[in-house]
């Protein structure tokens, strides 16, 4: 589907570069479709009562991702539905009360989140395939096939994509891929926790990487008085293309990054009892990345 898509370059929304880019050309951003179309093909075999809110929640998404990735919409638009998905597949999914709204912003964040991480060639597709095979083989391990088996579907569709996307990418996953992968992370991880499959803490850890990178560059620039919506180049990841290195360079880095933080989601699930050492151990390689980047980056500042 995607080869097909490509052959037809010209009449696809393109991604022009912006105050956020980091890529020098337009560059179709329509590959999440691709995506999608694997994960509509599993859910034809895999829908049941409890992946089905999930599904329908990243299939409405989608749609409404795409019609913004083709025409724009008002971001009020796109975080209200954002909001009703979220929502509405909690609910189903049996949270209630304050632990409904708490989860409710939990998952619109990790659904913008995914987003803003999309911004480097290979970036997201090898998240999604380092992430969701982490949460297949975990609900493999845990006797949820169904949830496995779903899981695996998403990370080989995401492979799929990460084919024309691997640096030097010839197409970019798009709203219509990052606000689905985003929410699904967040809901099967949601799913997965309450079906007793994982701690919470485990798809947290496996997916960390975009979860640290995208929380802490929100809050340091709230702290700094910035318009936080607005868009910019200030994440850690950009940085470190901003500083020199390839998007190459920067992709193959993050999948031994996002392949060490997922062994020790691992050595949590089978060792619970290691749970404070972990959170120690990933605590401390996130803090001592970033201020190895932040020192190069406010030397570099200083030499300019």
């Amino acid at each position: 589907m995607l080869a097909w898509l490509l052959r037809r370059r010209h009449v696809l929304p393109m991604d022009h570069p912006n105050e956020r880019s980091l890529h020098a050309t337009p560059t179709p951003r329509i590959g999440g479709l691709g995506i999608m179309a694997g994960v509509v093909v599993a859910s034809v075999f895999l829908a049941d009562s409890t992946l089905l809110p999930v599904m329908l929640g990243a299939f409405a998404l989608a749609a409404v991702s795409l019609l913004d990735d083709v025409r724009g919409l008002p971001v009020r638009v796109r975080f209200l539905a954002h909001f009703v998905a979220a929502l509405v597949c909690l609910l189903v999914l049996g949270l209630t009360g304050w632990s409904l709204a708490g989860v409710t912003l939990a998952v619109v964040w990790m659904t913008n989140l995914y987003n803003f991480m999309d911004g480097s060639d290979g970036l997201a597709g090898g998240m999604a395939v380092i992430g969701f095979g982490a949460l297949a083989l975990a609900a493999w391990m845990g006797d949820a096939h169904g949830l496995a088996v779903f899981c695996a579907a998403i990370a080989a569709a995401a492979l799929a994509f990460l084919y024309f996307n691997f640096p030097p990418a010839r197409m970019f996953m798009g709203d219509a891929g990052s606000i689905p992968l985003g929410f699904m992370a967040a809901a099967l991880g949601i799913l997965g926790a309450r079906q007793n499959v994982w701690p919470w803490l485990f798809p947290l850890l496996v997916f960390s990487p975009f979860i640290v990178d995208a929380s802490v560059t929100l809050a340091r620039r709230g702290l700094r008085g910035e318009k936080i919506w607005q868009a910019h180049r200030s994440h850690y990841y950009q940085r470190v293309v901003l500083l020199g290195a390839s998007h190459r360079q920067l992709a193959l880095a993050a999948y031994a990054l996002m392949l060490a933080v997922a062994a020790l989601a691992f050595v949590l699930l089978i060792l619970p009892q290691s749970a404070l050492w972990v959170l120690i151990l990933s605590a401390t390689t996130y803090l001592l990345i970033f201020r190895a980047i932040d020192w190069r980056w406010h030397r570099f500042r200083n030499e300019l």
